[in-house]
C-alpha cells in the first residue's frame, strides 16, 4: 500500500510488528505529500481518513489503531481506553491493537518486552522528555527484566537549536545532561534529542537502546516541523501479533 516503510533495526521478538511511514506514494496533496494521516495539521479530512482505513485494510486490523490526541506531555495511557485522549504514550498487551504516534521533528520512541508480550510507544519531544514520558512509559514495564527500546526518526542535533529556557530546564534537573548541549550564541545551542533520549532510557536496568541514526529535518523522505511548518506528520505504528 504505503511504498516505502521504515523497519526498525532491534532484536524484537517476530510477533512484534513495527513501521514508521515516509512521505513516499501519491494519496494527499502538497504540503502534505505524499502520505498523510494527521487529521490536526489542515489536511482533507476525507483523504486523511481515507489513509487511515487503507492501513487498517492493509494490516488486517479488525480495529483503529490507539489514535492520541498528542499534548506534549508524560501521560500514557492503553490500547484499552477510548481513542482520542489527550496523552503522549500508547501501551499494549493485546494481540492485534496497534500504538499510533505522529511527529515531525519529535521523537517517536518503540518498546518492547523480551517476551513480546507487551509493547508501548512513546512521544518524545524536549517538553515531553523534560516531564518524563519516556520514565513513565518504562514503568509500565515494571515486571520485565529486559526491554528493548527504538528510537525512530527525529531532528537530529545538527539543526535543532533551542535557547536558554530548554537548557537550563534540562541542567537544573540533571547537570550531567550538559554534554547535549553545544553553544553557537549567546543563549542559543544544538540540542541533541537523540541523545537526551537515550541517557534518561539507559537510566533504566535492563533497558537496551537502538536507533537514533535518522533525521526528520535533513532527510526529504520525512516530514518536518522546522523545515516546512505547514506540512503532514510521520506515523509511527507498534503491534502484536500472535505469538503462535
Amino acid at each position: 500500500m504505503v511504498s516505502q516503510w521504515i523497519v526498525p533495526q532491534w532484536p524484537a521478538p517476530k510477533n512484534v510488528r513495527a513501521y514508521v511511514t515516509t512521505r513516499a506514494g501519491n494519496f494527499n496533496q502538497a504540503p502534505y505529500d505524499g502520505f498523510n494521516t494527521a487529521d490536526h495539521v489542515g489536511d482533507s479530512q476525507v483523504v486523511v481518513a481515507r489513509n487511515r482505513r487503507l492501513l487498517q485494510q492493509h494490516f488486517g486490523w479488525s480495529r483503529e489503531p490507539q489514535w492520541l490526541n498528542q499534548v506534549h506531555g508524560a501521560t500514557v495511557v492503553t490500547v484499552e481506553q477510548a481513542i482520542n485522549l489527550a496523552a503522549d504514550a500508547c501501551v499494549s498487551e493485546v494481540e492485534g491493537a496497534a500504538c499510533a504516534i505522529h511527529t515531525a521533528d519529535c521523537l517517536p520512541v518503540f518498546f518492547t518486552n523480551k517476551q513480546g508480550t507487551k509493547v508501548a510507544l512513546a512521544h518524545a519531544g524536549w517538553r515531553g522528555l523534560l516531564q518524563g514520558v519516556l520514565e513513565n512509559t518504562l514503568a509500565c514495564f515494571a515486571g520485565s527484566d529486559c526491554v528493548y527500546a527504538w528510537m525512530g526518526p527525529a531532528i537530529s542535533q545538527k539543526y535543532f537549536e533551542v535557547g536558554e529556557e530548554v537548557y537550563s530546564q534540562f541542567v537544573q534537573a540533571t547537570p550531567s545532561l550538559q554534554v547535549m548541549f553545544t553553544p553557537v550564541a549567546a543563549g542559543k545551542y544544538l540540542c541533541d534529542l537523540y541523545g537526551i533520549a537515550r541517557y534518561r532510557m539507559e537510566q533504566r536496568p535492563g533497558c537496551t537502546v537502538y536507533g537514533g541514526e535518522y533525521c526528520a529535518f535533513g532527510d526529504s523522505r520525512f516530514f518536518s516541523y522546522r523545515r516546512q511548518p505547514v506540512t503532514g506528520r510521520i506515523l509511527s505504528l507498534l503491534w502484536m501479533d500472535s505469538c503462535q
